[in-house]
């Protein structure tokens, strides 16, 4: 049997990388009904090339707008799931409903990995899922 876990810590950070077809739009629902904060966006008119997000409690995303050449052209504007975990999704959660996200999940406690979180889509259909599950504790 192999072993698939690793006591290695790194400075690798992660980022989640979308497409959208509003690039723009989707930058100002994150940091409205999320929470996100813009910290760089590339790009002229309607067009972002490149914008990056940070979320306050760590860890960010990317994201740019569908078009020719982009590098991520095998993706989809609008798919994807990305999991943000926090201390408190019940202020997240309420944030998000006020904004009109559509929500797929809603705010519960997961008994089976202790867990309190819930799901939405934003406007262009990407699935975000925010709870408290930090993943397995190594022991």
């Amino acid at each position: 049997m192999t072993d698939t876990t690793s006591s290695v810590k790194t400075a690798t950070v992660v980022w989640p990388t979308l497409v959208y077809r509003d690039a723009r739009a989707a930058i100002t629902f994150l940091e409205h009904a999320f929470g996100f904060e813009t910290t760089a966006s590339y790009g002229e008119g309607d067009v972002v090339d490149h914008a990056e997000l940070a979320w306050p409690g760590g860890g960010a995303v990317m994201l740019g707008s569908v078009r020719e050449n982009m590098a991520l052209a095998c993706q989809p504007p609008g798919a994807g799931s990305v999991y943000i975990a926090l201390d408190d999704p019940d202020t997240v959660y309420a944030r998000v409903k006020a904004a009109g996200a559509e929500i797929t999940k809603d705010l519960t406690d997961e008994t089976d990995y202790e867990s309190r979180g819930f799901t939405c889509r934003d406007p262009e259909g990407v699935y975000w899922s925010f709870g408290t599950y930090r993943g397995a504790q190594s022991h």
